[in-house]
């Protein structure tokens, strides 16, 4: 199990209020040994233009899944994960319905965590696919 401690989702959510992930309406949904998930909206609030999932608010979900992993991994320790890298690769398009992402560790360091975040759409096809870094830091 990667969490000293296994969180709740309705802990998680608190995590959320007053952030972007509720902004965009990000619902933390599932929770295992070595994995957090969370569903998004495709809607006027995560779509571009044209329609489609913005790129960008699937990139949201996914450095939002990594990087609350990394805070739930080292609290109580006096370290605080910030973002150092993302990247994505938009593979399939979505309109509508929801999309989830469910983010798993590659590598937990001391001072480095990595994470492999999959977003899939309501027919489990993959639609993105990232790689977060996060540097473990000392708390402000």
């Amino acid at each position: 199990m990667i969490w000293k401690q296994k969180p709740q989702l309705e802990e998680i959510q608190k995590m959320c209020e007053g952030t972007m992930c509720e902004h965009l309406g990000m619902v933390f949904t599932e929770i295992t040994d070595d994995s957090i998930t969370a569903t998004m909206p495709v809607d006027k609030r995560t779509k571009q233009p044209a329609g489609l999932l913005h790129g960008g608010a699937s990139v949201a979900l996914a450095e939002s899944l990594g990087s609350i992993a990394s805070a739930l991994c080292v609290r109580g320790t006096g370290k605080m994960p910030v973002g150092v890298e993302i990247n994505a690769n938009h593979l399939k398009s979505a309109t509508s319905g929801l999309v989830t992402g469910t983010c798993t560790a590659i590598r937990r360091g001391q001072s480095i965590h990595v994470w492999n975040i999959e977003i899939k759409n309501e027919k489990m096809e993959l639609v993105c696919v990232s790689r977060l870094t996060v540097m473990i830091v000392d708390q402000r």
